[in-house]
């Protein structure tokens, strides 16, 4: 392995928190793709087997759509991801669904319109 190189494994499901840090608000983009910095994730929702939200500390919500159907996504509400470069990013990241192992790709991020405020 290359010196310098960091890689993390995260463990992400619905509720948990990942520590804040100072580094940028907006995601990194490059080519079309988005890439989301992993200290300004705050946590994750499995929304179905190829629906993925990812909540920023910025109170941002980020939607990953898997270019396809992941068994057991929504079933084991989790998954792990190796992250290389201290970013997640579309069409270059692969998860592992909790229990199952099985490896999926992420597809595109779209940022979701902001909620409503209520009064």
């Amino acid at each position: 392995m290359e010196s310098g190189m960091k890689i993390a494994v995260l463990a992400l499901a619905t509720g948990l928190a990942l520590p804040a840090a100072a580094l940028a608000d907006e995601p990194a983009t490059a080519h079309n793709n988005v890439c989301l910095p992993v200290s300004n994730i705050m946590d994750t929702t499995v929304v179905d087997d190829q629906t993925i939200l990812y909540r920023m500390n910025n109170g941002k919500v980020w939607r990953n759509t898997l270019p396809r159907r992941c068994p057991d996504l929504k079933f084991e509400n989790g998954f792990t991801e190796v992250v290389h470069a201290d970013e997640v990013c579309s069409h270059l990241q692969t998860i592992y669904v909790l229990h199952t192992r099985t490896p999926c790709m992420l597809g595109d991020f779209t940022l979701e319109p902001p909620a409503a405020k209520k009064q």
